[in-house]
């Protein structure tokens, strides 16, 4: 977990337990205490490839479902026209990262250069 995603892990147990240092617990503590982390923490999600939460994608699914039902029933409906576009599957869809981030103010500054031409 540490190796695959040191801030999400991070993130994870400060929400979790309020631990703000890793490096103060015993390794054999902190690795129980991580996977004792709910399937839906930032950490496991990224290591089962799940993009949203369970309870989330259940929310999208069910509003999807009911607005078919009722879509349905419409003169639309009737005739398999103006489908309503599902939540889920747009939720879903792989989106192109718009936050650029930086390790260093170097690599910021490097970037920066490049961006407004210098």
């Amino acid at each position: 977990m540490y190796a695959s995603d040191k801030g999400a892990l991070l993130c994870d147990l400060a929400e979790t337990y309020g631990i703000f240092d890793m490096r103060a617990l015993p390794v054999n503590t902190l690795a129980t205490l991580a996977c004792g982390l709910s399937e839906d923490s930032r950490i496991k999600r990224k290591l089962t490839g799940a993009k949203l939460p369970s309870d989330i994608m259940l929310l999208a699914a069910a509003v999807d479902r009911l607005s078919m039902l009722f879509w349905a029933q419409t003169e639309d409906g009737q005739k398999n026209r103006n489908r309503p576009k599902l939540i889920l599957s747009a939720a879903l869809e792989e989106k192109e990262n718009e936050v650029e981030t930086f390790d260093s103010p170097e690599a910021f500054m490097s970037a920066r250069a490049h961006a407004i031409g210098d």
